[in-house]
């Protein structure tokens, strides 16, 4: 730690010790950045920050982001990875010429990020506007609901799933974890920025507003749920669905009983060896595939 950083550990400036003690949610929160910026550098445009911002770690999930629109705030990169990033760096010039680009050794890399492994670059973004749920719908076939999922990895690789296996769109109800943290973004491959995604229902118990906002789109609801009248997700009904939405719950606990009854159907994977469930991300790429559709 270097002395700035010993001084400001100290409370050596007044106008940044309150953010000293903040959380990472906190520090993610668009109002908290924006009181960051100012106290920083009052002179500049805090409202800069007004949208929030998101990490992309890797040359692919950063070029994925560029290339879904995503405007870059700053890099940071290891010199070592510095010819590899050449193109990458010029795309992010050319997003956004005033995005300043800092390269660093491979230990102040460890000790800026607090990471002892990265996968490339580390870039920040502005955070983009959420599309409009209504409008996402629209011309969809097939969406992934995800109710309260908080594991990063298993956010990411249901993604790529997604991407892979031709979801048009992810739901995510209010309790669900950010597709764009930085671990969910690189385990997707960076394909949170591919398939559009947007939250649904605006309370804990989601699926009472949620469920019907997909049945007035005109969607069939599939619960992914161990129940003995469960469907199996081969039945010829679900890949026959025009619009259908796959509803997966959190790991451990499931789907609640509530978003189960407010669903259509209930579905579940035929298991072997004793076998009772798939992880939340497996289930998922077994769903998307036996029920794409094919129109």
């Amino acid at each position: 730690m270097n002395k700035s950083q010993t001084s400001f550990m100290a409370g050596g400036d007044p106008h940044l010790a309150p953010f000293s003690s903040m959380t990472d949610g906190q520090l993610r929160d668009p109002k908290q950045l924006v009181g960051l910026a100012r106290a920083i550098d009052p002179e500049d445009a805090p409202e800069r920050l007004a949208s929030g911002l998101f990490v992309a770690e890797s040359v692919n999930v950063i070029d994925r982001a560029l290339n879904a629109g995503c405007v870059p705030f700053a890099v940071l990169t290891d010199r070592r990875w510095l010819a590899a990033s050449e193109v990458l760096l010029e795309k992010v010039c050319a997003a956004n010429p005033a995005a300043p680009v800092a390269v660093v050794s491979s230990e102040e890399m460890r000790s800026i990020t607090g990471y002892e492994v990265t996968r490339g670059p580390l870039a920040a973004f502005h955070r983009p506007p959420e599309p409009d749920l209504a409008a996402l719908l629209a011309d969809a076939h097939r969406v992934a609901v995800l109710e309260d999922v908080t594991n990063y990895t298993n956010i990411g690789a249901i993604f790529r799933s997604a991407a892979a296996l031709g979801i048009d769109a992810v739901l995510l109800t209010p309790a669900c974890h950010d597709p764009l943290f930085r671990r969910a973004s690189r385990v997707s491959m960076g394909t949170v920025f591919q398939v559009p995604w947007a939250r649904i229902g605006s309370a804990r118990d989601w699926a009472y507003e949620g469920v019907a906002h997909l049945r007035e789109a005109g969607f069939v609801t599939a619960a992914l749920a161990l129940a003995d009248n469960a469907l199996s997700i081969a039945d010829t009904r679900l890949k026959a669905a025009d619009k259908l939405a796959l509803v997966l719950g959190t790991e451990g606990d499931g789907l609640a009983a509530s978003t189960i009854a407010a669903c259509d159907w209930t579905v579940r994977i035929p298991m072997h060896h004793g076998v009772d469930s798939l992880n939340v991300a497996a289930a998922s790429a077994v769903a998307f595939w036996e029920t794409r559709w094919e129109g």
